[in-house]
């Protein structure tokens, strides 16, 4: 069995422990060998009150824990300052990631790895509320908050609470092969492994509405019209304002320029034509406004790190990909996190 010492602490998040805790539960239950033996070890083997207020039994004692072991894996979640903080914690998954083959965080988790220098000059993410303070405090760590997971070396870091389906299902394929990562998929009812390099939020949930009531209805007209004259000059005709008064107002509120934003509206609008329809890529191109296949590819690939057809190919886990290099860049976003 490949041993996992899945590692958690008081306001740890319940779902970084529950799924990475499944997906390999998933494994064993598809008969895999070498199957998973999940360990969930704390300090002292006391119980941990997860910050949504269940508490956890722990089967083993952090400090009894003995490596070799396959993977080191941290939960994140409201308490991981303190546990990063936390000297026997901090010590003991520096030891056992030194007789690791791997080591991984979820979400928050990525502080922890931190503290115990397991990321040092090392490029890594983590959910994208905390990513500019672990970056501040850590900066011999290279952080990136766009990618839902990152993987350097044998060190893999995720993104904000379910992007541990996502990291989860992406070592079970490393070690088991994609069809088996897509039949425990499919057993979960989760998406069918988003690429590592997805942006951790669409842009539609990470921009709010603007504040200005003009330029909050032509977002939303952009958004449902992708494939209609998108132009500077056309948009600051409909709002009734100059071309320079538009990108004045669409900096100030979006951190982006007209035809910035609206390019990433059609890239995103794109991607969710490829997921859901087996369109053509040209007609495709045509719905979401670019001029043709060839133009959508190259917008595509400057945003998402991979071409259309890839894209579609992957969420529909068709064809067998090497993900060892997926996440590596973070796609474009048109405003911080």
């Amino acid at each position: 069995m490949r041993r996992v010492v899945l590692v958690a602490y008081d306001n740890a998040q319940l779902l970084d422990v529950s799924c990475t805790s499944d997906v390999f539960d998933g494994a064993n239950r598809l008969g895999v060998t070498p199957g998973y033996e999940v360990t969930l070890a704390t300090v002292g083997g006391r119980a941990v009150r997860c910050s949504g207020g269940l508490t956890l039994a722990a089967h083993a004692r952090l400090d009894q824990v003995r490596g070799p072991v396959d993977t080191v894996l941290v939960a994140g979640g409201f308490g991981h300052e303190d546990a990063a903080g936390d000297t026997r914690l901090i010590t003991h998954v520096r030891r056992l990631a030194a007789e690791a083959r791997r080591v991984a965080s979820v979400c928050t988790g990525a502080t922890v790895l931190a503290a115990a220098g397991l990321l040092r000059g090392r490029r890594a993410t983590t959910h994208w509320g905390w990513a500019a303070r672990l970056a501040a405090r850590h900066p011999d760590v290279t952080v990136d908050p766009a990618p839902l997971f990152v993987r350097d070396g044998n060190v893999y870091t995720s993104a904000g609470v379910t992007s541990a389906l996502d990291l989860s299902l992406a070592l079970v394929e490393e070690d088991h092969g994609a069809s088996v990562a897509r039949d425990i998929a499919r057993y979960l009812v989760v998406y069918l492994q988003r690429p590592g390099n997805q942006a951790q939020m669409s842009m539609f949930l990470t921009t709010p509405p603007p504040d200005h009531e003009p330029l909050r209805d032509l977002v939303s007209y952009i958004c449902a019209h992708p494939a209609d004259d998108l132009g500077t000059e056309a948009l600051a005709a409909r709002t009734g304002v100059s071309a320079r008064h538009l990108t004045r107002l669409f900096t100030t509120h979006l951190g982006a320029s007209p035809s910035r934003y609206v390019r990433t509206v059609r890239v995103e609008a794109a991607a969710r034509l490829l997921s859901t329809s087996d369109l053509p890529l040209a007609s495709v191109a045509r719905r979401c406004g670019f001029g043709s296949a060839h133009t959508l590819r190259q917008a595509f690939v400057a945003h998402y790190d991979t071409s259309p057809s890839t894209y579609r190919r992957m969420l529909r886990g068709g064809g067998p990909h090497d993900r060892a290099s997926i996440g590596m860049r973070p796609p474009a976003t048109t405003a911080s996190t």
